[in-house]
Order: C-alpha cells, then structure tokens, then sequence
C-alpha cells in the first residue's frame, strides 16, 4: 500500500480552533481537515439539528412539484411511484409511497426488471401507468436524463414529476418538475444529496403545506439514511443531519422492515457502516436475484409478523447472491490466472453463464486482488453486458467513452459503469480498453492508497480521544474515520496469526515500554514477520474498541504495517 499523509493545516489555524474549542492539536487537525475552521462550524459538525436542513422550496421546481401532486391528491388522481431497483431507489419508493398513503389510497409502486426493462424510466413501466389509469408518476432515483420517455407519457396524457441526484444532460425532459440540486439553474445550497434525500424534501415540501414541520418526518428517515450510506454520496452537510437523527430511528424504533433485518444478524446498535455492510446488501438482492418489488415490500410493511417473513425470503436471495458472487469470483480469479503472463494494466474477464445480478460485486471483489480498472462480462439476450470498477483516483467512464467505437450503449461516473456490446465486438473492446488506461494512468494508481490523516505518538491514544472521535460520526465520503500512522512500534511478544487460515493479525504494541495497546490487522496474517523478534515497525490504523466477556477496551484496527 502507498501510504498518503495528509498536509498540515497551518499552525495559526491549528492555534486558533484550539483556543476556541479547547481541545488538543489531533482534535483540531482532525476538524480543520474536514474544513471546520471555527465555533460555529465545529457546533454544527458536533451538535447536528434538523434546523439545519434547508428550505425545501429553495430546489428549483418544488413548487410546481408540490402543486401537482396537491391537486393529484385533491381530484383522486392515480399515483404510481416509480423507482429504481437498487437501494436508494427501493428506499425512495418507499419513502414516498408511505407517505402518500397517508393522504390517499390511489397510490401504487412500480420498480422495473433489472433484466427485462433495464435501469430508470422504462417504456414498460408508462404502458403499466397508462393501461391502469395512472395519471401522475413520481420518478425517484432516475429520471434526468428520460427525455424520449417523459414525452412518451405526455403523448398518453400521464404527468411526470422528477426526483434525480445524476447528472442531467443539455436537455431536461419535459416533465411538471424536475427536482434535482445537480441542475445547474437549481440554486439549492446542498448538492449531494442521494434520490431517496431529493424524495425527503418534497414530503418536506408537502408536509409543510399542512403545517407540519420536519420534526414530525423523523420517522421517515430510516429510510433516508439507509439510502444515504449505500449510495456511498458524501457525509456532509445536509446529508450528515439526516444520517445523524435516521441512524438514531435506526437504533431505537425502525420500521418494521428495517427490524426484521436486524432481528436476523442480531446485532444491538448498528453504525452507518454496518448499514453499509448488513442492511444493504439484503435490500440490494431482492432486485440483484429477483426483483426489487421485494425490498419495497419489505419496506413498506407496518405488520412485525409479516415483515420477518419477508426478511426471511429476501434473506434467501442474500444467501443466493453470496454464493453465486463466491463462486464466480473463484471462477474470474481461475480465468485470469490462466490468462497470459504479460503486465496488464486491465482486468477484463468475460464467462457467458455468470449472473448478471452479481458482475458488479465481482468486479469489486476481484480489485482487492488485482488492483487494477476492472470489468466483468456475461451474456444478456443477444449482446454482453458488463459492470465496470475503477481503482481510487482512475476515471473509467473517461476510459470507456474513448473505447465508444466497439460499444452500444454505456453510462455510469467515475469509478463504476455499465456498458453493453455486441459478442464480436468483444475481444476488440478488450484490447482498446487496455491500451487507453495504459496510456492514461498514473502507474502509481496501480498500488492501493491509505490517506493518513495525522502522525501520533502511541501515548495520545487514549479514552478520551475515542470519546471525541466517536462523535465525528457517522462515517462516510468527506468525514472518513480518522487514520493514524505511527513509527517504532514494537510488539511485547505476543503477536501471532488469527482467524481462518491464519488470516488476520493479532498483537500487542508498545512505543516507549509504558503503554500497551492491542492491535487487530484484517488479512494482515502474512505480514507476522514484520512484527515478529521485537523488530521495530509502523503502523497505519484508525481507534476502535472491542467488546470481550462485558469488557469494553479501546484496540488499534490496522490498516498496514512496514518494517
């Protein structure tokens, strides 16, 4: 790994925050990083507040939003809320869709067919719309760019109402609104918000017309942050409140849905990574392995009873999912290794029998291995399809767009894309897709980077910097949790291999002889030799604590270790 140590903020600003927060200099560092420079700042980053959200009708369009579906509501008209399959779309599905029931009974949920009708707006979908009378869809987590669909369901007298957090193109379609702060005339102050936020304001909006204030929304926002932590957008700002008070309905009084997911991996208070890593996927492989009506289902379900027995079939799916992304990794590890021996920059690996569901996942699994830019192949009625993963710091949408001439159709962002091909085009694809991220990236990108954010000493580790830390959660893009290197380090002789097949590293470190402190090293196992005779070596890693027999002490999670 590179390890990447982060600028020092300068030292004026460093003894100004001091001062003003008195607290230490890790303490301040820390913050300046995350651009907190002052009190007031550091009260808002501490202290989040629900009246720190802004004014919903600051969105361009809310208001023509919030028109239409009062007068939907107001006439009876037909609601169908549409959305896309994975977890912010589910969730923003259900979001919406409970809360206008509370208003209305005309009011259905549509999610598309990962494999029959694709990702976003589908012609499918409006003809569903038209042949049941629907008069008004509500589109959450797609949309922006639906401009032939959006005047399609003109044409059928169906209404459209936007709720998007991509990037639209030039045009925007025709619809009664188009809620998204990433328009560039939309002079909303937080851009980064993810579908199922854009889907929060306009219930906001909505409620607001009641005079109701977003105090009584609370309970919608299990929903919000689930959405928040999946779709991997930054933890700041207006994100960082609704992940704050939803991780906080999360812990204490979640829906029914979100419970029952709990109830199965039995786990006390979850962190927004464990959302990340526990409760998402569940959600994600209803519409990975089946369909992603599943998830909404599950979500939207207020009986305890029938919520567990959801919980328990789309458990199945997880289980599913898990076993066939175990086994086609094995199987794209095998293809590659038989592969021929020369440096290769890509990783391109194609077995027409694969699940499309899973590619994606295999396409991360495989950059733990092979760091590299990185796409996984199956076949898809008569063309393949693919799921792209890009290396930290790589643009692979940019790789992929100078390769347009062998694909059909493709779309993503930075660091994960789809894209689709005719069969004969592939092993032509393949090789102009090596020899553009050959010729473009930065060799260093090729090793995996940890970003330090400060060097310490072992003696500042203490409870009382765990106490501070903790609080800079919840964790995410743009509030990472702190990572801490330090040097001569020694293990006071009790540093052995854990876990299966000796994977992990366990041992005990001092710096100057007086302090210990337990270290944990996930996949570290074959790196015993760096710490073994009392050798001196350095250390990366972030704070934790582990809970043994009721005791609670703080250990070092390391992230890597040299000599």
């Amino acid at each position: 790994m590179r390890w990447t140590l982060k600028p020092k903020p300068e030292a004026e600003k460093v003894a100004s925050l001091k001062k003003a927060l008195q607290v230490d200099d890790v303490v301040t560092t820390l913050l300046l990083q995350r651009g907190i420079d002052n009190y007031e700042a550091a009260k808002t980053f501490f202290r989040p507040s629900l009246n720190d959200l802004h004014d919903p009708f600051l969105m361009k369009d809310m208001d023509k939003a919030v028109k239409r579906v009062e007068s939907a509501l107001l006439q009876n008209e037909n609601i169908l809320v549409f959305g896309d399959y994975d977890v912010d779309g589910t969730s923003s599905v259900a979001l919406m869709s409970s809360y206008l029931k509370t208003k209305t009974d005309s009011v259905a949920t549509y999610i598309p067919d990962r494999y029959d009708e694709g990702y976003g707006i589908s012609y499918k979908g409006i003809d569903f719309a038209h042949d049941n009378e629907f008069s008004l869809i509500i589109a959450l987590d797609c949309g922006v760019k639906a401009i032939d669909k959006v005047a399609y369901a003109k044409e059928k007298g169906i209404d459209f109402i936007i709720c998007d957090h991509h990037r639209p193109g030039n045009e925007l379609p025709n619809a009664i609104a188009v809620l998204d702060p990433k328009r560039e005339d939309c002079e909303y102050p937080y851009k980064e918000l993810c579908g199922c936020g854009v889907g929060f304001k306009l219930i906001q909006a909505l409620a607001s017309k009641d005079g109701r204030n977003v105090e009584d929304l609370v309970t919608y926002l299990d929903l919000v942050a689930t959405a928040i932590g999946a779709d991997i957008v930054p933890i700041t700002g207006e994100n960082r409140v609704l992940a704050y008070f939803g991780m906080q309905v999360i812990n204490a009084n979640p829906r029914p849905g979100i419970q029952a997911i709990i109830n199965q991996v039995k786990k006390e208070e979850l962190t927004i990574t464990d959302v990340v890593f526990i409760v998402a996927p569940r959600i994600n492989a209803a519409g990975r392995m089946k369909h992603g009506n599943y998830a909404v289902t599950l979500l939207t379900e207020t009986d305890t009873f029938l919520a567990e027995q959801y919980a328990e079939e789309i458990e199945n799916f997880n289980s599913d999912r898990r076993e066939a992304d175990k086994r086609i990794t094995e199987e794209a590890l095998q293809l590659i290794e038989e592969q021929d021996e020369q440096e290769r920059f890509t990783t391109v690996v194609y077995q027409e029998t694969w699940h499309k569901g899973v590619i994606g996942i295999v396409a991360s699994r495989l950059i733990e291995t092979y760091y590299r830019p990185t796409l996984v192949f199956t076949k898809s009625g008569d063309k393949l399809a693919a799921s792209a993963r890009s290396v930290s710091g790589f643009d692979v949408y940019n790789a992929l767009e100078a390769c347009a001439e062998h694909i059909d159709q493709f779309g993503g962002h930075k660091y994960a894309a789809g894209l689709t091909l005719k069969e004969e085009n592939y092993e032509a694809f393949k090789q102009a897709f090596e020899d553009e991220v050959s010729k473009t990236i930065d060799k260093s990108l090729l090793i995996p980077e940890v970003k330090v954010d400060m060097k310490i000493d072992l003696s500042e580790v203490n409870d009382k910097l765990w106490r501070i830390i903790k609080q800079f959660a919840p964790f995410g893009p743009g509030n990472m949790t702190p990572i801490f290197m330090t040097d001569y380090l020694k293990d006071t002789g009790y540093g052995k291999c854990v876990g299966e097949d000796d994977k992990h590293l366990r041992v005990t470190v001092t710096q100057t002889g007086k302090e210990k402190l337990v270290c944990i090293g996930f996949g570290l196992g074959d790196k015993l030799d760096v710490v073994s005779n009392r050798k001196f070596f350095k250390a990366v890693y972030s704070i934790d604590e582990n809970h043994w027999q009721g005791n609670v002490s703080l250990q070092l999670k390391l992230r890597d270790i040299k000599a």
